[in-house]
């Protein structure tokens, strides 16, 4: 029942089918009315421009709706340009080597044979050990760039690429001195990436890593360049010469020897090791260093790095104190900054040189250092052979002597 808000009275409603079958069309054409503006809004247009300016509303809203109307398509992320450009380039390598156990000495004790029997074994033990990891085409004739610790040790190292093609891969050289490895492939015209400069690098700038993480073939990350510079012992392995690209692009065990890239789709760093424990929080080679041992392992098959044969540490006053108040040290320390030397390896390039134990650094070829590191990279980035002036302090005077660097021995862990 309809009421008339304005006397109140009701009425009853006319049932002539005259009245009925209006009604129905009303419902009819307001139906097509909402549909129509429906479809519209979706195509991105205005209801206004589906209206003829000659056409009444009544007859414009009767007419039937679009069917071939289509949703917007979502524009591509530089991400995803970034993938498509570089993925076909990243490469899966298993490797796996055989490890032998042998038997200690106090084993073979009759005592022990007695007691054990045939529980001991006789023979050394061998199991085979398999990982994952990754790497980048460097050259479309098969040269890939991974970590030395992918394949260190490998019996047989399998790549396969993005299209699935699988190759036996043969390492030429590993140098687990910066932990880069390079394998080649027998094959041709192969998807390469784009070598960018990690010597410009900023933080805040983006990062994207493609890799194999946890067996996950052609995982895509991304995040931002958290920091630049991280040493070595930073980082938890002191045993290498790296200084660290930081990010928080995710990496997992896999990802290590896969590309680290900027917004351009340029390699900026090969993401090599994470802080176990630890979230957001991943590391890579920078690649202008990874470049520059690659070149060597391709054309020498083994990297020789430049070696002083010096322990040391970053003097801070509270160090210099715990020095001087130590009778065992054997060092008495008058300053409170510098590079301290610890110990002298005999017969090393610094030995030789005349450098000394309790000898404060303070400059080398005339450029201030502040901490160990500053004395790492500037041996690093000499030639075997070349001067190193260095500018030091013993026993309250000014002294000044010239290192040649040597070529380093793998097996030290001096620097």
């Amino acid at each position: 029942m309809l009421v008339d808000n304005q006397n109140s009275k009701a009425y009853k409603p006319a049932s002539s089918p005259f009245r009925k079958a209006l009604s129905y069309l009303s419902l009819v054409l307001l139906g097509a009315g909402a549909t129509f503006s429906g479809n519209y809004f979706l195509s991105g247009h205005l209801f206004s421009q589906g209206l003829s300016n000659s056409r009444s509303s009544t007859q414009a809203l009767a007419e039937p709706a679009p069917t071939n109307v289509s949703l917007p398509t979502q524009n591509t992320n530089f991400i995803t340009n970034v993938v498509e450009k570089v993925g076909p380039a990243v490469v899966r390598i298993d490797s796996s080597r055989t490890v032998t156990t042998q038997m200690p000495d106090m084993f073979n004790n009759p005592l022990f044979r007695d007691f054990f029997g045939a529980d001991l074994p006789t023979e050394p033990q061998k199991r085979v050990e398999r990982g994952t990891g990754s790497g980048f085409i460097i050259n479309s004739n098969g040269e890939i760039l991974t970590n030395a610790h992918v394949v260190e040790g490998a019996d047989t190292v399998n790549v396969t690429i993005k299209d699935g093609r699988s190759f036996v891969g043969k390492v030429m050289g590993t140098d687990p001195v910066t932990d880069v490895a390079i394998v080649k492939i027998q094959a041709s015209n192969l998807p390469t990436v784009m070598l960018g400069n990690s010597e410009e690098l900023k933080p805040g700038e983006w990062a994207i890593a493609i890799g194999n993480p946890l067996g996950l073939d052609n995982t895509v990350t991304k995040g931002i360049i958290s920091a630049t510079g991280r040493t070595s012992s930073q980082v938890g392995v002191p045993d290498k010469r790296v200084q660290f690209i930081q990010t928080d692009a995710a990496i997992n065990p896999g990802n290590s020897g896969g590309p680290l890239l900027n917004a351009s789709g340029q390699v900026i760093g090969m993401n090599t090791a994470i802080i176990q424990g630890a979230q957001g929080l991943g590391f890579a080679i920078p690649i202008n260093t990874a470049k520059r041992i690659a070149d060597q392992l391709i054309a020498h098959g083994k990297v020789q790095h430049p070696y002083l044969g010096i322990q040391m540490v970053t003097l801070t006053p509270d160090l210099k104190q715990n020095i001087n108040n130590n009778p065992n040290a054997g060092l008495t320390v008058d300053e409170d900054n510098g590079i301290l030397i610890a110990k002298v390896m005999q017969n090393s390039p610094a030995a030789k040189a005349g450098l000394r134990a309790g000898d404060v650094i303070h400059k080398i070829n005339g450029q201030p250092v502040k901490n160990a590191e500053d004395i790492q990279k500037a041996v690093e980035d000499s030639q075997l052979g070349s001067n190193l002036q260095f500018e030091l302090h013993r026993n309250q005077r000014d002294m000044s002597l010239t290192v040649q660097p040597g070529a380093f021995p793998i097996e030290q862990a001096q620097k």
